[in-house]
């Protein structure tokens, strides 16, 4: 018998249910809809491409935005799980708690060339040019959207946005006013949180406060046995905001702490934030923002380094229209990283020296103009100096032309750099005869050309043809005294990721969202570098596909399904999987709602990273949650 493709049940059972659907319909009176319209979503308001609030249809930018009524449909309760909702990028769950997340290649659970915002607030560690997602919380009923660009976004959000920015933006504090208690809990997740929301009726300064914990359980490996990678999760923390005339205050932050089990001994991560943001908004179309936090994350990694990083941060920005057609932007911004490394076994890894204090300072401009009726140019171009190599300028182009009412066209070039981590520099590792190097930074070129539509008031779409050129990628080089990490690769990706949005019913919404890329690398000239040298730059699947369906069963009541696709992995080898995920909600009272959710409803359990023998295999799961708004 003829083996079928992997994902051939995805597909089947996608099909069913919406074969199921559809014919209910045709006996369903129409329900009320709680998410957007498609005329809405047309409307939606994002920032992450301009730094200024633009209409989703006009931006000149490949962005996704997951709205919270995404998120609460999506039934997720952990940020990389949310994060699947975007087709532009690639989500790899490595084992019960460690995520691989990238758009456009290069992915690992290391990644380094996405940059990754909370509330203005970057969670990157310069400790490897990456994020530890592990480390990443929120109560999710708090995000307001998340906008995920992928291509470069240098000029604005500086050094390592190379192949996209996922920006996380949560509520006003005013718009979470009283109590929301939250507990789920499935076989292999648990989470709880509260909070409660003051909506400043006599003091006109709304505030809240929140605490939440998560926990998972172990994964098993391929062979069988336990993966030991548990975990749990403990975080709290407050927001307020205040208006008062032109101006708008904001003051929040977090504190939190993890363990995650894993052979010999548990990491720990621990921290703590704090962020302040004033802005004025004049009458005559200027804008001034002043922002400045303070992050503390601490990272104990047994057998190897107990890290902890200190962040300082404040930036200034400011948007004016100085003649009619033009919006202009400029900013300037300033960053203190203080590291203590402390090297439990220097024979093993070590950071040399193991403190380092690291600076990066940065001036940016960016103009953009009518050059004809429908069409508009923007240019703009950051100057950043880090401590490792000096002066970097990262420029960007683009145009955009709005062809009709209903379709945009647009193109972009942008130049981006990933400046050296510490890992990159000062990491020595005996055994391998690794020594620290004077590694230099990665360059692209990124070229876009996107279309953006809305043909019909129940249609919309998003197409975009990409191309990156990438020189001095990091390399394992030989060496006469040993081994050390250099800029001895170069190569270029070429893709296309496409999505769109269908309302086919006055109840039933399908979306779906495909994305197919070529990365394609070698070594510069007679360079001598290890043969394992270009797999620790990422790995990558050459195809992904995503299906969403959105059934409003009636007027408190949904079903929504996601079905993906991932193609297969080569280096190391994972074998292409599909998974279907599964979200029935009921809202029983305006105040309180149920639901219930099943991942990998199609397979009992299946691997999405890591090297054959040694890697976690993800399994099916359910959860049962409830969610009471008093």
């Amino acid at each position: 018998m003829k083996k079928r493709p992997p994902y051939h049940r995805a597909i089947c059972v996608a099909g069913l249910l919406a074969a199921a659907s559809a014919g209910a319909l045709a006996q369903q009176q129409p329900a009320d809809l709680t998410d957007l319209s498609l005329e809405q979503l047309s409307s939606i308001e994002v920032t992450s491409i301009g730094k200024r609030v633009q209409r989703l249809s006009d931006v000149a930018g490949s962005v996704y935005v997951i709205q919270q009524e995404d998120i609460r449909r999506s039934g997720a309760v952990t940020l990389p799980e949310i994060l699947r909702l975007a087709p532009n990028l690639q989500v790899a769950r490595a084992d019960a708690n460690q995520y691989a997340i990238s758009a456009r290649g290069f992915n690992s659970v290391l990644a380094n060339k996405m940059l990754v915002l909370i509330d203005g607030r970057t969670v990157y560690s310069p400790l490897f040019s990456g994020v530890f997602w592990e480390a990443q919380d929120l109560v999710v009923e708090d995000i307001e959207r998340i906008e995920v660009l992928s291509g470069a976004g240098g000029t604005l959000y500086g050094s390592n946005a190379v192949n996209g920015v996922i920006n996380i933006i949560t509520r006003s504090a005013a718009d979470t006013t009283g109590t929301l208690l939250k507990a789920g809990g499935g076989n292999q997740e648990r989470s709880a949180a509260v909070r409660y929301g003051n909506g400043g009726a006599t003091t006109g300064q709304p505030w809240r406060i929140y605490a939440k914990q998560y926990a998972t359980d172990d994964t098993q490996l391929e062979s069988g046995g336990s993966s030991h990678d548990s975990g749990r999760r403990k975080q709290a923390g407050f927001r307020t905001d205040r208006v008062r005339e032109r101006d708008q205050l904001t003051l929040q932050g977090d504190i939190y702490e993890g363990q995650f089990d894993q052979l010999p001994a548990p990491r720990q991560v621990s921290g703590a934030n704090l962020l302040g943001r004033w802005s004025r908004e004049e009458g005559t179309g200027v804008r001034t923002q002043l922002q400045a936090y303070f992050d503390r994350a601490g990272r104990n990694q047994p057998g190897a380094v107990d890290d902890t990083m200190d962040t300082w941060d404040v930036e200034l920005q400011q948007s004016r229209r100085p003649a009619e057609g033009h919006e202009l932007l400029w900013g300037t911004g300033y960053r203190l990283y203080n590291d203590n490394a402390n090297n439990i076994a220097p024979s093993v890894l070590a950071f040399q020296p193991p403190e380092r204090k690291l600076q990066l300072w940065n001036l940016f401009a960016q103009d953009d103009f009518v050059v004809a009726p429908g069409m508009r140019i923007t240019l703009g171009l950051k100057a950043e100096h880090n401590t490792y190599t000096g002066l970097e300028w990262l420029p960007t182009g683009r145009i955009a032309w709005q062809l009709s009412a209903q379709h945009l066209l647009w193109a972009s070039a942008s130049r981006a750099v990933r400046t050296p981590s510490r890992i990159d520099r000062d990491v020595v590792v005996p055994a391998v005869n690794l020594g620290a190097s004077d590694f230099q930074s990665e360059v692209a070129q990124v070229y876009e050309l996107g279309l953006r539509g809305q043909p019909r008031s129940d249609l919309s779409y998003s197409l975009t043809l990409f191309r990156h050129r990438f020189e001095d990628l990091r390399s394992v080089d030989v060496l006469p005294g040993g081994i050390a990490f250099g800029n001895s690769f170069e190569g270029h990706l070429t893709g296309i990721e496409t999505w769109g949005s269908w309302r086919l019913a006055p109840q039933l919404r399908l979306q779906a969202g495909y994305t197919w890329q070529r990365l394609q690398l070698g070594p510069i000239g007679s360079s001598t570098t290890l043969p394992t040298s270009a797999a620790q730059l990422g790995n990558d699947a050459r195809n992904r596909g995503q299906v969403g369906l959105g059934w409003d069963l009636a007027h408190n009541m949904e079903l929504d399904v996601q079905a993906r696709y991932v193609g297969a992995l080569p280096d190391p080898q994972v074998p292409a999987y599909s998974a279907v995920d599964l979200h029935w909600g009921w809202r029983i009272r305006p105040d309180l709602e149920l639901s219930f959710l099943v991942r990998n409803l199609n397979d009992p359990q299946h691997v999405e990273w890591g090297a054959a023998g040694n890697r976690a295999e993800i399994p099916r799961s359910f959860q049962l949650k409830a969610v009471w708004r008093l």
